[in-house]
């Protein structure tokens, strides 16, 4: 038995790449394109391990998908592969139409051809995985209750309107055409392996290197935070019993401001590895001009994955930041690695003060 992966060098993707192979003997193909945020590296520990086949190549290749498919003949498809910072595609919107609209339906093309030409018994058992983001859904007022999946699209960033068009695609594809697809909505993830234009790897790393600490406006914006591997684990419980046709919020269920998360994590920096001189990393904190269109607040509501398939997350916040902090501090020639020129460049255009 086998499954497709696609952005499987990516955070998340390589996370549940990494988790999956730790548990379980079925093998995985990973297909990534290794954009900036694609490291190949995440990915060292399986170099021998004969149950992990690496493409290097774009989803957008509908040759390649159709040939691996047919080639490896996976029992499932689970689709990472997406473009996923929001500041990124404010400055290059283009790159997010192509990778996660255009992509998203040429995979789904050599997708529907496969799974047409399948024998009765594997073409019901296959399964399509989309894995998206509660951005779609918009942002909410402070009371206001959190998103279910029945929420409606108000995506605001061209980021957040790429993955809700590849939403609308995956489940257009099922209705249509009957690909047996499941769609997840996932809330900040967080965890070893983050890129560090993202808020709390850009805090740790940053910290350390003793930089500014950048915090966009008031620092109130309020996000669900869901450890990385949590996230991996209700993954594989939606494919394996997840209803077909069913879109399933996954959340972490806990609700925190911006500027609460980075006081957390200086303050488990100040306990694990102190400033030489005494002073709290929280001194570091520089407000910065907010970003165009910054959604004030997302939160998930997570209770049908719950309800209907039984999953919980195993981590609270506590324990995922901790763990959190300490990989950083325990890894840091994968955080050299992946600060190249070009993204220390960026951030200096990202988070230049306002």
């Amino acid at each position: 038995m086998t499954i497709l992966v696609t952005g499987g060098a990516g955070f998340i993707g390589s996370n549940f790449v990494l988790d999956w192979l730790a548990g379980c003997n079925e093998a995985v193909v990973n297909l990534d394109a290794l954009t900036y945020a694609g490291n190949v590296h995440n990915l060292d520990s399986l170099r021998s391990n004969p149950l992990h086949v690496f493409v290097h190549g774009d989803i957008g290749d509908g040759e390649l998908v159709a040939r691996l498919l047919l080639e490896h003949t996976p029992r499932a498809v689970l689709h990472f592969a997406a473009e996923s910072h929001v500041d990124r595609s404010i400055h290059g919107p283009g790159a997010f139409v192509q990778t996660n609209i255009v992509g998203t339906f040429q995979l789904l093309e050599a997708v529907r051809a496969y799974w047409g030409n399948l024998e009765p018994a594997a073409k019901a058992a296959f399964r399509l995985l989309h894995v998206s983001t509660d951005e779609v859904f918009g942002s909410l007022a402070k009371d206001a209750p959190a998103f279910t999946e029945t929420h409606p699209y108000e995506p605001n960033s061209p980021y957040s309107a790429s993955k809700a068009a590849s939403d609308h695609l995956v489940r257009a594809y099922h209705h249509t055409y009957g690909l047996p697809v499941l769609t997840t909505n996932c809330s900040n993830n967080y965890g070893p392996l983050h890129f560090p234009e993202k808020l709390i790897p850009l805090m740790i790393v940053n910290a350390r290197a003793g930089k500014p600490l950048p915090v966009y406006g008031d620092g109130q914006q309020i996000r669900d935070w869901l450890y990385v591997k949590d996230h991996c684990s209700a993954i594989r419980c939606v494919l394996a019993q997840g209803r077909v046709g069913e879109t399933y919020n996954i959340g972490g269920w806990n609700e925190m401001p911006n500027l609460d998360i980075v006081h957390t994590v200086c303050d488990l920096l100040d306990e694990l590895q102190p400033r030489a001189d005494g002073a709290s990393y929280r001194s570091q904190i520089a407000f910065v001009a907010d970003r165009p269109g910054h959604d004030r607040r997302y939160a998930i509501d997570a209770s049908k994955l719950h309800r209907e398939l039984g999953w919980r997350p195993a981590e609270t916040f506590a324990s995922g930041i901790r763990k959190t902090v300490q990989w950083y501090l325990d890894n840091p020639d994968w955080i050299a690695q992946v600060q190249s020129g070009a993204y220390r460049e960026w951030v200096a255009k990202q988070y230049a003060a306002g």
